[in-house]
């Protein structure tokens, strides 16, 4: 008998230590399904003149979700309102097409990581103060516009005389460094939207993007229209609506700084500085 009592016990004991940890399981499960997070998104269509700009609620399970938000928008688009509207292409943070405004910083999607704070909802914005052709689409036509006014190619004086596309130009690794952090600007326009002056003025002040650009080609010592490309930045807007305020540097998601180049760019325009020789003759190639 006490070996039956024995057993019965051994056997109820198992029964309590199971249902603990089906508890337990249960607990962790409702855990896992818990990683809810919700996304408050921009939302405009211009095709319905009597709605007004809003923003509009998603729920995402992160645990079934990429961990970039433009996965979350990819999912939201594809698994619950496919007429969401926005711009990507490469996912790398190289074609700049995904930037917006989120959580109040200006960005690319593709690699902003999701706040996993559930508590609290991400805010997604198209970039600021641009005109919106539809959700999360700015107009990027103003910024096009003023990219293509800085002439964004070498130019050379004698380019008649030069073999295009038979030699190259040559170039110090010296000259060549001075590229560096400049060239790497994939125009998405972070951070012309992040400044304040270009907000104001963007009309006339050329943003820190376009700016940043000009200054790459004013200091490659390829090019040989250097006073020629600052004669075109010298009035009051261009360059000097620039306040050093520093937004763009701080926003820009390739880590570049635009602030420096436009300083460098003040300090041509002025005189304080000038574009030196180049160490090698570019066209030495051209002239065998």
């Amino acid at each position: 008998m006490a070996l039956v009592h024995e057993a019965r016990l051994l056997l109820s004991c198992r029964g309590a230590f199971g249902q603990l940890r089906s508890i337990h399981a249960s607990a962790a499960l409702a855990q896992e399904a818990a990683k809810i997070k919700t996304f408050q998104i921009y939302r405009w269509n211009p095709e319905k003149p009597g709605e007004k700009p809003h923003m509009q609620t998603y729920e995402i399970n992160l645990k079934e979700c990429g961990p970039m938000v433009l996965d979350a928008l990819i999912k939201i688009k594809n698994e619950m309102d496919p007429t969401l509207t926005f711009r990507r292409s490469c996912r790398e943070g190289i074609c700049g097409s995904c930037a917006m405004n989120i959580g109040g910083t200006n960005t690319l999607a593709c690699i902003s990581h999701i706040d996993t704070n559930c508590s609290k909802p991400t805010k997604i914005y198209p970039l600021p103060h641009m005109y919106v052709l539809r959700d999360l689409i700015p107009d990027m036509s103003n910024f096009y516009k003023q990219y293509k006014m800085i002439q964004p190619w070498l130019q050379r004086k004698n380019e008649t005389t030069e073999k295009k596309g038979k030699a190259q130009y040559l170039q110090s690794l010296e000259d060549r460094s001075k590229l560096d952090g400049l060239y790497e600007c994939i125009l998405c326009a972070c951070c012309s939207t992040s400044c304040p002056s270009y907000w104001w003025n963007g009309d006339k002040y050329l943003g820190p993007a376009v700016l940043m650009q000009a200054y790459r080609w004013i200091i490659d010592s390829r090019d040989e229209m250097t006073e020629e490309r600052l004669s075109k930045l010298r009035d009051p807007f261009s360059v000097y609506r620039c306040h050093t305020i520093m937004n763009c540097t701080r926003t820009c998601p390739k880590g570049l700084n635009p602030g420096l180049a436009i300083a460098e760019i003040k300090r041509l325009l002025s005189g304080l500085a000038k574009k030196p020789e180049p160490r090698l003759e570019t066209a030495a190639l051209h002239n065998k």
